[in-house]
């Protein structure tokens, strides 16, 4: 079911998420439509599945997500093939809208929630270790494939080849794959009182809701403006490119090294050593000139943004068990993915603001040292229990 799942993150995160960047400039172009109206849709989509996140969190915590996650992907399928025959604005965002609704399906948070379940105290880390990594090989694998049927095809057919293949791996996949009987909630001292809402109200939850949407607005502005920071010191697209990509290299090497990293400083040490090095890095983003010293912050900042993405996937059970993950994931996600749909307008506005992207960076990396802070009050007064 693992294996299942990595497919359909790939794939999932390929189609609906990846290829929009790389087709965007080009829709614009065709369409006539502004720029920034085609961004918008996009941004549209994942405060949509923010908000639809956290029912589908309910739903599979009851259920499973064999239903909810194949559905997603049928409307998924739907709805790239209405971006792809949009006529008019109007029917583009709308598409977007659905595209959102199947986000909030067949994404990160559902699969990370099936994981969670499915697997033990044990297995559940090198599970959700082996899911990241294999979501985050979805850009390496669909921007270079969308980059290439674009220039055969062009954007709208471009779009109609993904959803088919996005119909043939994942609908399958989920109908299929996930038919294991889904565990009974598991029981633990902290949740035999505790209802959900209980938690989400708790100073714990939410400062850890506050510290991971910061972290995550923070977290995506630098990336989205990292290439336009590079050009205000003189370095070219293709270098600015290269430190992008080894961002990602550092992302699969952060969450390769999170299970060792968390066994010697514990969970609190380790969310907050690693919310200090993304400050860490944005502020030396923006202060220094030499190219080998981007270089080093980039990395680095990928190795953070890696295992951040893992804190993620991993707070709910070490600080209130797993009984009720996918419901409480789904509220603590969906602020932080609004972060992330609004982080590139931060971003830019930040730098428009202050006259550069340098002092952008600067902001951005206060933004992140406060999460640090912060995220010392995220755990719960008594020691977590129901881990397992």
């Amino acid at each position: 079911m693992t294996a299942v799942l990595c497919l359909t993150q790939v794939t999932g995160w390929g189609v609906l998420f990846y290829a929009f960047p790389v087709l965007a400039p080009t829709i614009a172009e065709d369409t006539g439509w502004a720029t920034s109206a085609v961004i918008a849709a996009f941004t549209v989509a994942q405060l949509v599945s923010a908000a639809v996140g956290i029912w589908v969190g309910r739903r599979i915590d009851r259920h499973g997500p064999r239903a909810v996650m194949t559905t997603g992907s049928l409307l998924a399928t739907v709805a790239v093939l209405l971006v792809a025959s949009s006529s008019s604005l109007p029917w583009f965002v709308a598409a977007w809208v659905l595209a959102g609704t199947a986000m909030s399906a067949v994404l990160y948070p559902p699969a990370f929630a099936a994981v969670t379940r499915w697997h033990d105290a044990h297995d559940r880390l090198r599970a959700l270790t082996v899911l990241t990594i294999a979501g985050g090989l979805a850009s390496t694998v669909f921007a270079p494939l969308t980059a290439s049927l674009l220039g055969e095809l062009g954007w709208r057919t471009t779009y109609v080849v993904l959803a088919v293949v996005l119909a043939a791996l994942t609908v399958p996949a989920h109908l299929w794959g996930l038919r294991g009987p889904w565990p009974a909630a598991p029981a633990g001292r902290d949740e035999s009182g505790t209802v959900p809402r209980e938690v989400v109200t708790s100073r714990a939850f939410v400062a850890l809701a506050v510290a991971f949407t910061l972290t995550a607005l923070s977290a995506f502005a630098v990336i989205v403006n990292l290439v336009p920071l590079l050009a205000e010191r003189g370095i070219g697209l293709a270098t600015a490119g290269l430190v992008l990509g080894l961002g990602g290299l550092g992302q699969v090497a952060g969450r390769l090294g999170f299970g060792l990293l968390r066994s010697r400083l514990g969970g609190r040490g380790t969310t907050v050593l690693v919310l200090a090095l993304l400050a860490a890095t944005t502020a030396l983003l923006g202060v220094v000139d030499s190219l080998a010293l981007v270089v080093v912050a980039g990395l680095l900042a990928g190795i953070g943004r890696g295992i951040f993405t893992l804190l993620q996937a991993t707070a709910v059970t070490e600080r209130w068990g797993g009984r009720h993950y996918g419901h409480l994931n789904g509220v603590l996600t969906a602020p932080a993915t609004v972060a992330i749909a609004l982080a590139p307008w931060v971003g830019a506005s930040l730098a428009g603001l202050l006259g550069s992207y340098s002092a952008a960076f600067l902001v951005l990396a206060a933004v992140n040292g406060l999460a640090a802070v912060v995220c010392l009050a995220s755990y719960p007064r008594r020691d977590p229990v129901g881990t397992g």
